[in-house]
């Protein structure tokens, strides 16, 4: 849960400032005129341009949110005369003064000799937004990694023409996150970079399960020595890497696919299917040492990798129709934590950032914004204040909006 305890007056600008708290605002906004000013330098002097001030570095923020719950193809549809016109925050900062802080936004205005990462420009911000995530709570034991879902708006891909999906940009990275599967928080972001079809690209991402391994170890960097028990899917799944997190006290349950997963040092014997019958629920196990490898039966074989639970616990599966499926521990904790991760992903994932910028530093700086939203109202539901005014998640990111666009009415509309 949270690591300090925020008043009953506590805003929705509050939580969202123990991610990103003003000394962060401060920074944007002195990058972003020294961006404006090395840009004018090279491509001639802008007359329209004034510096821009916290104050509209909050309200840039507020409209860009604002997006994530109407959910708008464009953020200038604000200031249209159209459906998603929003006249009651229009008219704090005009349309074409937001599209000049927009040209040239920034959070790393210069690259310096030294640096070679592509992240360069949102590298700081990802670097403070991880402390942050670090200071403000303390995880449950039980957590999973896994890509959320931030492609698109789901209505928007459910009346779509196939046409339009192919002309929309394909994202030039793969974000993968560890979240407590107890609370939704998410403790730690990880951006894979498609930096060409090299060994290192996303192309080889989705096919070589080392270099998942190699997503699983950055993720879990921060995690040695906790005890904690990581669920993962089919392509992190491996028995090289549970066996290298156990020497770090980190215990593992993952899924395992004969097809994505690597099964380096498994027993052939176990990952073919049994040409014999079987009914709903039986079992066959194989261990060395702590590490056991589950095949489980329920209308197709599923298999499980795990030094997290003993094989011999006995838990159970209860389906709507066909009743309780008997089944070892880890089929049924792995089936509880992974079902809440969908929980999460059909609750918070529409409240993504709409706007999708050409340039890939931005898209992923509007992706961990959407994050630490998420990660406050997740705070926010956990506190004393939420027992005074129960937002739902819809309401406290308006309440959000109008307070980072300063607008003394602050309550919801829903």
């Amino acid at each position: 849960g949270p690591t300090r305890k925020m008043p009953l007056t506590a805003s929705a600008m509050d939580f969202f400032q123990l991610f990103v708290p003003d000394n962060v605002l401060k920074n944007m906004v002195v990058q972003t005129n020294m961006y404006a000013k090395k840009y004018q330098e090279r491509f001639g002097s802008d007359d329209a341009w004034i510096d821009v001030t916290l104050t509209e570095m909050k309200a840039f923020l507020g409209y860009m949110i604002s997006t994530s719950i109407h959910h708008c193809e464009s953020v200038l549809s604000i200031w249209s005369s159209g459906f998603y016109s929003n006249k009651s925050i229009a008219l704090i900062m005009t349309q074409s003064r937001f599209e000049k802080i927009l040209k040239y936004f920034h959070i790393v205005a210069f690259r310096s000799s030294q640096t070679t990462h592509s992240l360069y420009k949102i590298q700081p911000f990802l670097d403070s937004l991880q402390n942050s995530f670090d200071s403000a709570f303390r995880p449950s034991q039980a957590q999973v990694l896994h890509e959320p879902l931030i492609d698109e708006d789901p209505v928007f891909i459910a009346t779509c023409t196939e046409r339009e999906l192919r002309k929309r940009k394909k994202r030039k990275f793969s974000l993968w996150v560890r979240q407590c599967s107890s609370t939704g928080f998410i403790c730690q972001i990880y951006v894979h970079l498609k930096e060409g079809s090299g060994a290192d690209g996303l192309d080889a991402l989705k096919n070589k399960p080392q270099l998942h391994s190699m997503v699983a170890k950055s993720l879990c960097q921060n995690a040695s020595g906790k005890n904690y028990i990581i669920f993962t899917g089919p392509s992190i799944t491996s028995l090289n890497l549970f066996e290298e997190f156990e020497k770090q006290e980190i215990y593992c349950c993952g899924l395992l696919s004969t097809r994505k997963s690597d099964c380096t040092g498994l027993p052939p014997s176990m990952l073919n299917n049994s040409a014999t019958p079987q009914s709903r629920g039986q079992y066959r196990i194989r261990m060395k040492g702590n590490m056991s490898l589950i095949c489980w039966y329920n209308k197709g074989h599923f298999r499980f990798l795990t030094n997290a639970y003993s094989p011999v616990q006995q838990g159970v599966i209860i389906k709507r129709k066909s009743g309780e499926i008997p089944c070892p521990l880890a089929v049924e904790a792995f089936a509880a934590h992974l079902s809440y991760i969908c929980k999460y992903d059909d609750k918070y994932s529409k409240y993504f950032i709409s706007h999708k910028p050409n340039k890939t530093w931005q898209q992923v700086f509007w992706f961990a914004i959407s994050i630490a939203i998420n990660n406050a109202y997740i705070l926010y539901k956990m506190s004393e204040a939420y027992h005074v005014t129960r937002y739902s998640r819809a309401q406290f990111g308006e309440r959000l909006v109008k307070e980072l666009l300063g607008l003394e009415d602050t309550s919801p509309t829903h």
